[in-house]
């Protein structure tokens, strides 16, 4: 299905909406501009419909453990005081104001006008549900213009999430514009494209790559793609830290960005990661126990990823058996690199000395996000600054590493902010007109 003008349509009637898809952009860009009120209004009462239970059905068929904890996580998400709040923080108290600035050394004032990039084409991945309608929204809150090209694992679930907010504001049927295009009709996703101001692709380098291919020169490309994290123990790691580490392997799967994939020691010795395997594995067996998958689809998930890895690892000769159940394991590494673990709970155990840091950490630089830091008080802000100079953008406790922080960052960029232009104009154009002088005259030229 696609939805456009406010309406569903046919897939089959692809070929006419994109034909004339540009004198709808064109109409809308030529008229008044949305407000962000408007927007946080209708996604607060989506939040509202979100908490009664009105997708609930639709939610329960994704077959997610942990369903309903992401659900109230999109219930906070959506309130009025956290948008406001993510708007202010990213963008400031005045960003919707247009502002006077005063250069130095005699230049003229200027005037800056803070307006929406214009179109925004979404590309978002399948591994992430509600993504797609969290990456539309931060577009809509700007004042965009949204065009999405549906993941095609979706169910469903966010074109009844668009169409119940275009009920309850029906002027952003002009804003919004979905389209279960296949990523095989390369034609339509680069018409798409060729409309479009800005491209938001989310997705690892394949994604990433061929976007880059089709995108018109001086199209803004925004890209938020695959990220590595890890936890990082320091000195004698406490109870507390290995349990909260422990359940966020568990939970998250190690399937989210900030999820850890590998644990690295701040040791010189391979004793030391056997030592921390010997304490830790019986802790990371009980929460794997006590999160056991609830749904037949995750369960099969699990069970196929571990035959996998199992296969893999007689393959490459064989690992140590010692720290692995049938729900979890500990694989201990003598290299140092950041790398994607077998996930599900099985997890790579490395030495990362702390004067190795940078040199390790930067190899793989463009990869890098989270880390889940446990280390003495008087170790944590020489660390802080060593994993933040290395190119890390959260640093969190183990236990946190994927927890939603009102007013973060994304990848070290406010998100926000790459939906926006600034347009400068100067000031002393309005103050000749408006004293009736020769523009011609006094005009100079800015190269």
């Amino acid at each position: 299905m696609i939805l456009a003008n406010g309406r569903l349509y046919e897939t089959s009637a692809q070929s006419e909406l994109l034909s004339g898809l540009e004198n709808k952009l064109i109409h809308t860009l030529s008229g008044p501009p949305l407000e962000a009120d408007t927007v946080i209004a209708a996604l607060d009462t989506l939040g509202r419909q979100v908490e009664r239970g009105l997708f609930d059905n639709l939610i329960a068929s994704l077959q997610i453990d942990g369903a309903e904890q992401y659900k109230q996580l999109a219930v906070r998400m959506l309130r009025r005081d956290y948008l406001e709040f993510k708007l202010r923080t990213e963008l400031g108290a005045d960003f919707c104001r247009d502002t006077k600035t005063q250069p130095p050394a005699g230049f003229p004032p200027l005037r800056k006008l803070t307006r929406p990039l214009g179109v925004l084409l979404h590309i978002a991945a399948g591994n992430a549900d509600g993504l797609p309608a969290f990456s539309v929204a931060e577009g809509l809150v700007t004042g965009n213009i949204n065009l999405l090209k549906l993941p095609q694992a979706d169910n469903g679930l966010t074109m009844e999430i668009f169409r119940a907010l275009l009920e309850n504001e029906p002027r952003l049927g002009d804003y919004l514009y979905v389209f279960d295009t296949p990523s095989s009709d390369v034609a339509a996703i680069k018409r798409l494209a060729d409309l479009s101001d800005g491209i938001v692709v989310w997705g690892g380098e394949t994604a990433v790559t061929a976007v880059r291919r089709f995108a018109q020169p001086g199209t803004r490309l925004i890209e938020w793609g695959h990220r590595l994290s890890f936890a990082y123990f320091s000195g004698a790691a406490t109870d507390e830290d290995l349990s909260a580490l422990a359940a966020h392997l568990v939970t998250t799967k190690q399937l989210l960005c900030s999820s850890c994939q590998v644990i690295y020691l701040d040791a010189e010795e391979m004793t030391d990661v056997s030592a921390f395997c010997d304490r830790f594995f019986p802790i990371l067996e009980r929460s794997a126990q006590a999160h056991r998958p609830r749904t037949l689809g995750a369960a099969a998930e699990l069970t196929l990823r571990t035959y996998t890895d199992k296969l893999e690892r007689v393959l490459d000769g064989g690992a140590s058996q010692k720290w692995k159940s049938p729900l979890c394991s500990l694989l201990p590494k003598q290299d140092m690199e950041l790398e994607l673990s077998p996930m599900f709970a099985n997890v790579l155990v490395k030495r990362l000395p702390r004067k190795e840091i940078m040199p390790v950490l930067r190899r793989g630089k463009q990869y890098l996000q989270t880390v889940g830091l446990s280390c003495a008080e008087a170790d944590r802000d020489t660390l802080i600054e060593a994993f933040s100079r290395a190119g890390l953008t959260r640093i969190t406790r183990p236990g946190e590493m994927s927890a939603a922080l009102p007013g973060e960052a994304h990848d070290g960029v406010y998100p926000l902010r790459q939906y926006l232009r600034t347009v400068d104009i100067e000031e002393s154009f309005f103050f000749r007109r408006e004293n009736g002088q020769n523009d011609a005259e006094n005009s100079s030229t800015v190269i």
